[in-house]
């Protein structure tokens, strides 16, 4: 049986890319569970990630942790987060009311 979770999108949020596909900041993955970055600085492993930001003029969502983060940690972070390497989150969404 698959395990079903409410998480709560952005309306304006892009749909999510299929598995492997190029990220575009639809944020389900960070919705659903933080990464190892954003266990950190969530003091969780579920549920939604505390540094994930909506950025309303790009129309999606971005990792905060990783537009705040100095220069030097920036790489780093990226690596930590799997920016780059495309979508890995092994979720369906589905709008209210859809199964």
């Amino acid at each position: 049986m698959t395990e079903q979770r409410v998480i709560l999108i952005h309306t304006k949020a892009p749909p999510k890319p299929a598995l492997g596909a190029t990220c575009n900041g639809c944020g389900v993955c960070c919705l659903a569970e933080p990464c190892p970055v954003g266990m950190l600085l969530s003091l969780k492993r579920r549920g939604a990630c505390t540094a994930l930001r909506w950025d309303d003029a790009a129309g999606r969502y971005a990792c905060g942790a990783l537009l705040s983060a100095p220069w030097p940690l920036k790489r780093l972070m990226r690596r930590w987060i799997a920016a780059g390497v495309g979508c890995d989150a092994e979720l369906e969404a589905s709008a209210p009311g859809k199964p």
